[in-house]
This record gives structure tokens, C-alpha cells and sequence, in this order.
């Protein structure tokens, strides 16, 4: 599989490129598979639909790698919190944890054990997905998911969650290890479904200072990939903490694959980290709805990575209302421009 080759460093004939929320509302079948499911958990927890939204962008686009369709909020879920999507405010837990009790009635193998439907899922899609394409599983970062499960839901200002870091490091350390125990277990049976590389998203890696980041964040996500590293070490594992483009130069641990978002410019990345690891990244998202511009961002990040040790990705997810024209375009550019 080109992807894999690609994330374990080796010569590909082209530079594989996919999309992160590449199975998402910019498809319009999307929407009517999302439809019909009813609502977003439901197509998260039905294993055919999952299966087939997951398909889709590899039909549709020609990307050279499938991400699972889920959500990294099923796992908290699992572990026994109550959660809802709600129109216009996104995932709501209605019982944050604020406690030791609330702590100790979250159930890390429950969890495990409860997540059979993603694991089914991923089954599906890799006896459905061509052999020459890869299948990415992932799940959030400790820290990411830590952060909703003490906020309740998306935040700006992160202050229950930051609060609690630095009036009570002891209870925030036992919930992230809690955490990290079933994302160790969670992150396992992807791969023996059938995942074919792995992937862990700290979407809120930029609400902590550098010291805070690499204690309470970091150092539980290299925990987990450093424990698939040593069971599957022929799978890949990618991490990708946004927007911490001032802590590159103490990035480390065993894993293969840096994410790099929009904002971290890719010559840092490449100074910082190029010789260590596999860069992925790093379009600015909004590029796709100007072909003139998706042109210009393949040029600049072709230029700086000069086709060696890269992933192509867009530097955070594709958002809803780009033409999906735009998006086939940016895919057959990539391919066709970095071909040796």
C-alpha cells in the first residue's frame, strides 16, 4: 500500500494524499446516508452506513487512504457518560465529570468491550476497500477527550479543565491515565479488525502552555503509541497535536508520522522534526474553495518537502460547503504533480 510505504518513510512512486472529515457534508452522499441513519450517533453506531460513508471519498475522490467514520466521543461515551449531538451546539455530556465518584464509575474495559461496533465497522470496510488502499483508524488524544469530559462540551476558554490542572494535577493525571488505558485497548482491536495505520487528533493541544502540554498531554499520547509501536510495529502510528508549532523542538517518542496543522509552517516542521519522522500536512483547509489557490499551496508544500518523507493532507478538516469539485481537483493534483 503506497499510504503505509509513504508512513514507514519508503520511496513511493507518487506522494499518497487523502483528507481529513473526508467522509463528511461536503458529499451530498453523505448527507443522505447521514439522513437516513437519523442523526450523527446513530451513523456512528450502525456498522453498514459507517462502512459505507467511510467508502465514499475513496469512490468519489480517489484518495489513497480511508479513515473510519466515527467520532472520537464515543469513547468517554462507552465508558458510561451520557452524550448527545445537539443542533447548533455540537456534543453535549449531560454529566461532566466534577469527582473521584464520577471518576471511578467510568469502566475502562466496559469501554473496550462496548466499542464492538466501530471494530465491526472497520471489519466491513476492509473487506470492501481495495487492496492497494489504506484504512486509518484513530481516536482523540487523553488530553482532547479529558477536556470534554470535564467541560461538558466544546469550550473557548478551557476553565474547568485548566482549573482543575493546576488546583488538582493528582485527579487530572488519574482521569488521563484512566483514559489512556482504553485508548490503548480501543487503538488495539482497530488494528486487529483490520486498520492499517492509526492515528491520535489532539484537537485542542494549543490550550495548554508548553509545560502543561508536554505533562498532561504529550506524555500520555507517546504512552499509547509507544505500546501499539511495540505490538504492531508494522503499523503505523500518526499523531497530530494542533497548534504547537513553538514546542517542536521537544517532540519526541515512537511513532512515525507528524501531523502538521495549517498554521505551523511547513519549514519549521521539516527543520524540526523532517529528520525524525514522516510529515503529514499541511493545506490550509479554506485553499480548496479557489483552484487558483489549492495550485499555489501545492506548489509551496511540494517545494519545501521536495516529494521525501510526506503525507498530503489538508492542515486540519475539509470544511462543509467546499465543492466537491474542488476537492477531486486538489486530490488529482497532488498525485499527478508529485509523481517521480
Amino acid at each position: 500500500m503506497i499510504f503505509v510505504d509513504a508512513c514507514l518513510g519508503k520511496k513511493t512512486p507518487y506522494t499518497p494524499v487523502w483528507m481529513m472529515r473526508q467522509a463528511g457534508r461536503y458529499l451530498p452522499e453523505y448527507m443522505q446516508v447521514r439522513a437516513q441513519a437519523g442523526d450523527f450517533l446513530r451513523l456512528c453506531k450502525d456498522p453498514e452506513k459507517a462502512c459505507e460513508v467511510t467508502l465514499q471519498p475513496v469512490d468519489i475522490l480517489g484518495v489513497d487512504a480511508a479513515i473510519l467514520f466515527s467520532d472520537i466521543l464515543v469513547v468517554p461515551l462507552e465508558m458510561g457518560m451520557e452524550l448527545q449531538f445537539l443542533k447548533g451546539e455540537g456534543p453535549v455530556f449531560s454529566h461532566p465529570i466534577k469527582n473521584q465518584t464520577d471518576l471511578d464509575k467510568l469502566d475502562v474495559q466496559k469501554a473496550i468491550d462496548g466499542l464492538e461496533y466501530v471494530y465491526e465497522t472497520i471489519k466491513r470496510i476492509r473487506g470492501k476497500l481495495a487492496a492497494d488502499k489504506a484504512l486509518i483508524g484513530f481516536c482523540g488524544a487523553p488530553w482532547t477527550l479529558a477536556t470534554y469530559m470535564i467541560e461538558g462540551q466544546g469550550t473557548k476558554t478551557y476553565a474547568l479543565v485548566k482549573k482543575l490542572i493546576y488546583s488538582d494535577p493528582a485527579f487530572m493525571h488519574a482521569l488521563l491515565a484512566k483514559v489512556t488505558e482504553v485508548l490503548k485497548g480501543y487503538m488495539e482491536r482497530q488494528i486487529q479488525s483490520g486498520a492499517n495505520v492509526v492515528m491520535i487528533f489532539d484537537s485542542w493541544a494549543a490550550a495548554l502552555e508548553e509545560s502543561a502540554y508536554f505533562e498532561f498531554s504529550w506524555s500520555y499520547m507517546k504512552e499509547i503509541s509507544a505500546y501499539l509501536k511495540g505490538k504492531y510495529p508494522h503499523v503505523p502510528v500518526i499523531l497530530f497535536p494542533k497548534g504547537i508549532s513553538g514546542y517542536l523542538d521537544k517532540i519526541d517518542g515512537e511513532f512515525d508520522v507528524f501531523g502538521v496543522d495549517w498554521s505551523t509552517p511547513m519549514e519549521l516542521a521539516k527543520e524540526k522534526l523532517g529528520h525524525k519522522y514522516v510529515l503529514q500536512g499541511n493545506m490550509e483547509p479554506t485553499r480548496l474553495y479557489s483552484k487558483e489557490a489549492i495550485d499555489a499551496g501545492i506548489s509551496h508544500i511540494i517545494e519545501v518537502m521536495k516529494n521525501e518523507r510526506h503525507v498530503f493532507n489538508l492542515g486540519h478538516g475539509i470544511l462543509p460547503d467546499i465543492p466537491v469539485e474542488h476537492a477531486k481537483y486538489f486530490i488529482k493534483q497532488v498525485q499527478t504533480r508529485t509523481k517521480l
